[in-house]
């Protein structure tokens, strides 16, 4: 636990949809200075977007797995029925949180629908391994966006279209 303190002290702070001042690559490498080899596997396992049951693991990730199952429980079910011209109100979100807006926007709220709880999880959460699970879950979270760049899907786009030409 006491080497918790020295990680975390020297973490940036992280805010939704601005770039992370620290890569996934650089934390790995932190983490791998000052945490046990137990707690830095453990970490590194962690996937944003796991809903599996298989290993209970701590309490907070436990409750994330939860609540990210519920939720693409939720937003299939609410797909489906909107493809077929139904009715179903969502659990676990509001519908609003998908109607207006481009594919992109869309996407972007739904990163920010889990950022939101993640970061209502933050503030029980200092120095502890949990808080390492929050913030690794924010720079996966940071890092997914990066990935909406226009200039860089632009490059990709153009990459793809010489190979396939």
């Amino acid at each position: 636990m006491d080497k918790h303190y020295y990680l975390i002290a020297q973490l940036p702070t992280l805010e939704f949809d601005r770039p992370a001042e620290m890569s996934i690559g650089l934390f790995t490498e932190e983490a791998k200075k000052w945490l046990r080899f137990s707690d830095f596997v453990k970490l590194m396992h962690i996937y944003l977007f796991d809903t599996s049951h298989d290993d209970p693991g701590p309490a907070l990730l436990r409750k994330f797995k939860k609540f990210e199952y519920e939720f693409r429980n939720d937003l299939a079910l609410w797909r489906r029925a909107q493809s077929e011209g139904e009715e179903y109100k969502p659990d676990s979100f509001t519908p609003a949180l998908l109607k207006d807006g481009n594919p992109l926007e869309i996407e972007k709220r739904l990163l920010k629908y889990r950022w939101d709880f993640i970061d209502e999880r933050e503030k029980d959460h200092h120095f502890d391994f949990d808080f390492l699970i929050i913030y690794y879950l924010k720079l996966q979270i940071l890092d997914k966006l990066a990935l909406f760049d226009q200039e860089r899907g632009m490059e990709t786009f153009r990459e793809i279209s010489r190979v396939t030409a």
